[in-house]
């Protein structure tokens, strides 16, 4: 136990704003990109069928990029600015980049390969920005003020979504022409674009310059749980070589699959992750066993493997919770113009007005998710626990998804959003609140990237596997995916009931 005068200063409203205030245009960036990419793509001449591959590069980058730059930012120290803040930093300017460069794909020879490499440029710097921001949180507040930490981080994501999701449909109400001719992208999604990205920028700045991160000397002061430097990357040394083997013939009985079942190719990529993973493991075991336990390979594969236990029980939850929300990102566009629009012509004014719709029905579930955070989950949890809350918030967004599958008046679909964003809420905040305490600070950075890699890899596999699951139960038939969405929170909720007294 440390005494008073070694703990962290309390945090004001004030203080709490700053820290998480580059979050808001860190979404901004997320809710251009999930309510517009997949509208971008058709209207650049992409079938529906073809979205979920085009649409890989997000979960792929955010897979790869989060446990290094966790790894790194543990142990970054710029002098004045810090140790997040200068990812914070570079992710924020090349995220900028991409979201000014993406409206001009339409003037390219090639503009959906164009669109499709910028949404990969897009992803990773987002998530460069994104990952140390959750451990900023950890680094900078007390663990009585976790909760609310994420809580007031989790109200800037809703705000910063809300605003990303209406700028198509405000322009166009400002006079903004929102047709656009196949192979064109609409000057409403264009300017929305240029805006957001400026906007992500100022945010993300807005943070680095009213913040001041605590050194290591300052957290070892405040007596801030600390684990060996290397210990679980020394651990696998005991670990047979072998221990990767598993996962090769995994990987390989999955391409094995694709080639006997027929499947979509990208596929293929799914199985190249897991054979990499079991490539992964015996390097890293051979790092160990050569004394170079300190090499990031050897870090990562180590902290992967000794994760907590409550850790593990919080990840099944997130990987279903985010195998939902992928799943509405990738579908909703297409789903509300053929189903409650009419049309599944990219060219059509009804599916370039369904377009807009959707951004309205995502700043629906993002503003409730930001009024949510801060007023309905603190109630609940203090009564129910947080593991409990999380349960109910999730079935509230199975309820949501599910009435994508009974209604057709657009307008009634803002009932649907109002269940997916208390769910969303949770997500964002529950998993974290919980987790955030009980890791060691020296590797919050790394294990808040590991988490993440439960957030990524159901969006991975949805991005391959959905495609060919729709193909062949059900083609032209984009609805049932919301079904399948509604299904896998089911699962995250009662899951997230078997978290543990901890919580």
């Amino acid at each position: 136990m440390t005494d008073m005068a070694s703990e962290k200063p309390r945090q004001g409203w004030a203080g709490l704003w700053n820290i998480s205030f580059g979050f808001f245009g860190i979404q901004i960036g997320f809710a251009l990109q999930n309510a517009n990419m997949s509208r971008v793509f058709q209207s650049l001449g992409s079938g529906i069928d073809d979205l979920p591959a085009l649409w890989v590069a997000a979960p792929l980058t955010g897979l790869l990029v989060q446990p290094i730059v966790g790894h790194m930012s543990d142990r970054t120290w710029l002098g004045r600015l810090g140790r997040r803040r200068p990812y914070f930093l570079a992710g924020a300017v090349l995220a900028t980049i991409a979201l000014l460069a993406m409206p001009e794909s339409a003037g390219s020879s090639s503009g959906l390969l164009m669109a499709a490499l910028l949404l990969w440029m897009l992803d990773a710097s987002l998530n460069v920005s994104m990952e140390p921001f959750r451990a900023f949180v950890g680094d900078m507040l007390r663990k009585d003020q976790h909760t609310a930490g994420y809580a007031v981080q989790t109200a800037f994501i809703g705000a910063g979504a809300v605003v990303g999701s209406l700028f198509p449909y405000a322009l166009e109400h400002l006079g903004v022409s929102n047709a656009a001719a196949l192979g064109e992208i609409p000057d409403t999604v264009r300017y929305s674009f240029w805006a957001g990205g400026l906007a992500l920028l100022a945010a993300v700045i807005w943070t680095v310059l009213t913040t001041r991160e605590y050194s290591p000397e300052e957290q070892a002061a405040f007596g801030d749980v600390q684990e060996a430097e290397g210990a679980s990357a020394a651990a696998l040394a005991g670990r047979p070589i072998w221990n990767g083997l598993p996962w090769i013939v995994a990987g390989a009985v999955v391409a094995a699959l694709v080639k006997a079942w027929a499947l979509e190719k990208e596929v293929y990529l799914l199985a190249t992750l897991i054979a990499g993973y079991g490539i992964a493991i015996m390097a890293a075991i051979d790092l160990a066993r050569s004394g170079r336990s300190a090499s990031m390979l050897a870090g990562i594969v180590g902290d992967f493997a000794g994760m907590p236990p409550l850790m593990k029980r919080l990840a099944f939850v997130q990987f279903f919770s985010w195998s939902a929300l992928f799943i509405m990102w990738i579908n909703t566009t297409p789903v509300v113009a053929q189903y409650h629009f009419g049309s599944a012509d990219p060219a059509s004014a009804a599916y370039q007005e369904a377009g807009n719709w959707v951004g309205v029905l995502f700043s629906v579930y993002n503003g409730v998710a930001a009024i949510a955070a801060l007023a309905l989950l603190p109630v609940l949890s203090a009564r129910l626990g947080k593991a409990r809350t999380h349960a109910l918030c999730l079935v509230a967004g199975a309820l949501g998804f599910a009435g994508f599958l009974l209604l057709r008046d657009p307008k009634a679909l803002i009932a649907c959003e109002i269940g997916i964003g208390i769910a969303w809420a949770s997500i964002l905040a529950m998993p974290y609140a919980i987790l955030a305490s009980s890791l060691p600070q020296s590797k919050l950075g790394i294990y808040m990237g590991l988490f993440n890699v439960f957030v990524v890899l159901p969006q991975l596999l949805v991005a391959t596997v959905m495609g060919s699951i729709m193909k062949t139960f059900f083609p032209g038939e984009p609805i049932w995916t919301m079904a399948f969405a509604a299904g896998t929170l089911l699962v995250a909720a009662l899951a997230s009931l078997r978290i543990g007294a901890e919580t």
